[in-house]
């Protein structure tokens, strides 16, 4: 598998311009290619599950999910980043130790559920081996801060009858914390892992096959097509193409570094700051986690921790989204109109009618998917007859090659359909009929062994790509299982409580800022798991809607790796735009500003996120009430973009920009007062400018 085997040169893995070592393919030699066919097998494991042609208990598919990924992750970054023979043997010494802890927990499911509450000493010395090669997966694969953070939680499960005032806990023995982190569901086994185990997994799956089969390229060339050729077209397509990647991917970090190849050079050629360049691409990219359908894997978590259907979360996150892309993409042309940015040449441009006409059938599984979702089947079941269909586009496109004429062409195509609609009355067993008979057929026609390569390619890097959320939805659970066996998030939930009983408005800043810090080196997932529990059950106290507390910290976790010092996908466009992730996060900051605004303005009027309540709603009723709030706020992003780039067809004063400024803090509270003041200074800018541009 050539494709994607490669070698990092010696002592260059971490500045081959690319952030994260796993963006590099599988190593060379005999190791390399063992792990290649072990991500391979994990990623046909957990599609034998999702297709329930492997049935096992929830608990020991969850093991066996964690099994495979302390056996990939740590010989395979030890590899990667060059340790030497010494600490690559230490490697795979801690993959085994980590399926010695998976095989137990098949092998004694029955054992240790009989002996629930008294676990024997062995029991315990697996519990430290889990939990010892989790932490040290996590520190491997993402650093320092989210091991120390959890170690904290893991302290305090411990000691907590040491601590001061109102933290100390009644104290719990060794066993007891054992048996709460390591084996049972409240732990490293609890809901993040298992929804890493079912439908996070597949997701990525599906976005790894149709990068494959050539998405990335058809999103470029919509974009290019699109708005290549207006003011500031280069940012104006890194808005639009990092949109539509993240309908198929809903990692910030990945999509930087895909997309970010070819958009932030493309860029700079126009004329853009490389800082800017840096900041438009991580802005955007950070904005797939919230763009449905695929969003980020939180929204599976939020889903399964909140008990309701996934398309209640993408009903929440799709206004916001929209926003949130429109206001990058405002603040990419006010920049493109200040710095005097042209377009490209629309003759250079590929034409966006032509790469839907040519790559069409690549949008068949994403819109099948949309449809699975929003008519009620499980995303575990949507993200299936997803993966599979792309599949078959694969397989069959290969094959159809190899037909003599266009007539037989099409009527295999037709047939193709046929098999793939089939789905609806024989479920996936049709589909995976299809894909084998296609598999056949591709083995013994000429040319068809390469794209059997391809699709194994696809299921290697799926596995890899698997690897963070993975063992961050793990670690996390040492941080849920302290919560739920001392209690602790009711001492923090009181005290945000009894801020909030004197002002809604400081709660939620200090949940912000909670987010934020959290942020710095936290992925997004253990991020939002920490301040949900925390601060959500609080934010409900305080009037707030369920699923509204839950997206605003949810958003503020995305925003946290746009956010100085740490800044994770700014750094990650640092090698891309050779610029100090510092300084493309602070230009990250401007231009994500609706990120921050948005989730506010939802919690005082949640038909923003089409949910009812809120004062507004009862005043006006829900429709009414959705499109003011819409209108208010694409309002308050046009202000806060004019205040920061300071341009609106001539240069803005300071003056203009300070009273810009003032009009979308004063709309963006729900206050009738408020926003009679927002709308007349709103006016009296509007007045200002238009009689300084007739001058």
């Amino acid at each position: 598998m050539t494709e994607t085997i490669i070698t990092a040169p010696a002592g260059q893995a971490g500045d081959s311009g690319i952030h994260d070592p796993l963006e590099l393919g599988f190593p060379a030699g005999l190791q390399g290619r063992l792990l290649y066919w072990i991500a391979v097998a994990f990623s046909l494991y957990q599609i034998a599950i999702a297709a329930h042609i492997v049935n096992l208990s929830s608990q020991v598919q969850r093991a066996l999910h964690l099994g495979f990924l302390l056996l990939l992750c740590f010989p395979l970054l030890a590899l990667l980043n060059n340790r030497g023979k010494a600490g690559i043997t230490l490697s795979w010494i801690a993959a085994a130790l980590g399926v010695v802890a998976a095989g137990y927990q098949w092998i004694e499911y029955v054992p240790l559920m009989m002996r629930s509450g008294a676990i024997n000493q062995v029991d315990i010395v697996i519990g430290i081996i889990i939990l010892i090669t989790v932490f040290a997966a996590a520190w491997v694969v993402m650093g320092p801060a989210l091991p120390i953070v959890s170690g904290v939680f893991l302290i305090y499960a411990l000691f907590g009858q040491y601590f001061p005032g109102p933290l100390a806990t009644r104290g719990y023995d060794l066993a007891q914390v054992m048996e709460q982190m390591s084996f049972g569901t409240e732990g490293i086994y609890g809901t993040p892992l298992y929804v890493s185990a079912t439908y996070i997994f597949l997701f990525i799956l599906f976005g790894s096959f149709l990068e494959k089969a050539g998405m990335i390229k058809l999103f470029t060339d919509v974009s290019l097509g699109l708005v290549g050729h207006r003011q500031g077209g280069a940012a104006k397509v890194s808005v639009v193409s990092s949109g539509l990647m993240g309908t198929i991917s809903g990692s910030g970090v990945a999509n930087v570094v895909t997309t970010g190849q070819f958009t932030i050079p493309l860029m700079k050629s126009f004329g853009y700051r490389a800082a800017f360049a840096g900041g438009v691409e991580s802005t955007a990219s950070m904005g797939g986690q919230i763009m449905p359908p695929v969003m980020g894997a939180v929204a599976f978590i939020m889903a399964e921790t909140l008990g309701i259907a996934y398309v209640e979360v993408v009903r929440a996150a799709i206004i916001p989204a929209i926003l949130y892309f429109a206001s990058a993409f405002w603040m990419v042309h006010l920049e493109a109109g200040r710095t005097n940015l042209r377009g490209m040449l629309e003759s250079e441009l590929p034409s966006a009618l032509n790469a839907l006409r040519e790559g069409w059938y690549l949008i068949l599984p994403l819109a099948v998917l949309v449809y699975l979702l929003f008519s009620g089947y499980t995303p575990l079941f949507a993200g299936t007859v997803g993966l599979a269909l792309t599949m078959m586009l694969i397989l069959g496109a290969s094959a159809a090659l190899g037909l003599p004429s266009q007539v037989m062409k099409i009527i295999f195509w037709i047939g193709l359909g046929l098999i793939a609609s089939s789905f609806m009355k024989f479920g996936n067993n049709a589909l995976w009929f299809g894909i084998t008979v296609l598999l056949i057929w591709n083995v013994i026609s000429q040319g068809g062994r390469g794209t059997i390569r391809q699709v194994i390619d696809s299921l290697a890097d799926g596995a890899k790509t698997a690897l963070p959320v993975g063992i961050a939805c793990a670690l996390v659970g040492v941080i849920i299982g302290t919560m739920t066996l001392t209690g602790a998030a009711n001492t923090f939930g009181l005290y945000i409580v009894s801020v909030g009983k004197g002002s809604l408005f400081l709660s939620l800043v200090l949940t912000m800022v909670t987010c934020l810090i959290l942020g710095m080196g936290i992925p997004t997932i253990p991020n939002y798991i920490i301040t949900s529990t925390i601060a959500a059950p609080a934010l409900l106290e305080l009037g707030v809607p369920l699923i509204v507390s839950h997206m605003f910290v949810f958003y503020f976790g995305i925003m946290a790796d746009l956010t100085p010092p740490v800044a994770l996908a700014c750094f990650a466009a640092a090698p891309i735009a050779r610029e100090k992730g510092l300084k493309i996060s602070f230009e990250a900051l401007k231009i994500a500003a609706a990120g921050f605004v948005i989730p506010f303005m939802a919690v005082y009027t949640p038909a923003l996120m089409l949910q009812n309540g809120g004062p507004l709603t009862d005043a006006i009723g829900f429709l009414p009430a959705v499109a003011y709030i819409v209108a208010k706020c694409v309002l308050v992003i046009g202000l806060w973009g004019l205040a920061v780039i300071g341009w609106l067809d001539r240069h803005l004063t300071i003056w203009e920009r300070l009273l810009a400024t003032s009009a979308a803090f004063l709309l963006i509270a729900a206050y009738p007062i408020a926003d009679a003041m927002g709308f007349v200074l709103t006016a009296l800018f509007v007045f200002i400018w238009k009689r300084k541009l007739l001058a």
